[in-house]
């Protein structure tokens, strides 16, 4: 059987929990052959191949991962602190480059503690240093050195989850307000 082009570094980074990005070859291939891979991965694994403008990638209705819940912990918190400072976080999200001192100094000294604290990839300099290769190695956020990253389009689809999450919330809130 013949696979499209990059077939296995596709199957791979996906299965790896990487988003593909628009920027990368792989995901024009992807793209073109969304059929296929569709089926491939919904019959192989019972996952489902999810392709939007920027980047792909694939998910499972049963997972019992944690790491997408603490990067939504982690948008959050960052998100609530560049806004207490008069920034608009969605602007910095997207356009600024960001510095793992800043990042330390916005957790440290965050409202939140008791979150952070208890969250054990973000409780500490060392852990989000970890994190943040951890988000790199997932096409997440691209790291510029050591110690700088920016955002990759990627961090939309855990901005989307967070919007859908609020609204799910306040629709129920405003159900049982009426009850």
């Amino acid at each position: 059987m013949d696979y499209p082009r990059y077939h296995r570094d596709i199957v791979s980074d996906l299965l790896d929990g990487k988003f593909v990005l628009a920027t990368d070859a792989k995901f024009v291939e992807l793209k073109n052959n969304a059929d296929f891979y569709g089926k491939f991965f919904k019959e192989s694994f019972d996952y489902y191949l999810v392709i939007k403008t920027e980047y792909a990638f694939i998910i499972s209705e049963e997972t019992m991962e944690t790491l997408s819940r603490d990067i939504c912990i982690f948008l959050g918190v960052l998100c609530y602190e560049l806004d207490k400072e008069g920034k608009n976080f969605l602007d910095e999200i997207q356009y600024a480059e960001f510095d793992l001192e800043i990042i330390d100094n916005l957790f440290d000294n965050s409202s939140y503690t008791d979150l952070i604290q208890n969250n054990n990839q973000l409780k500490n300099s060392d852990n989000r240093k970890q994190f943040l290769g951890t988000l790199n190695r997932r096409n997440i956020i691209d790291r510029n050195s050591d110690k700088k990253f920016t955002f990759t389009p990627a961090y939309r689809e855990f901005m989307e989850f967070a919007k859908n999450f609020a609204k799910g919330r306040l629709q129920q809130n405003s159900i049982e307000e009426e009850a």
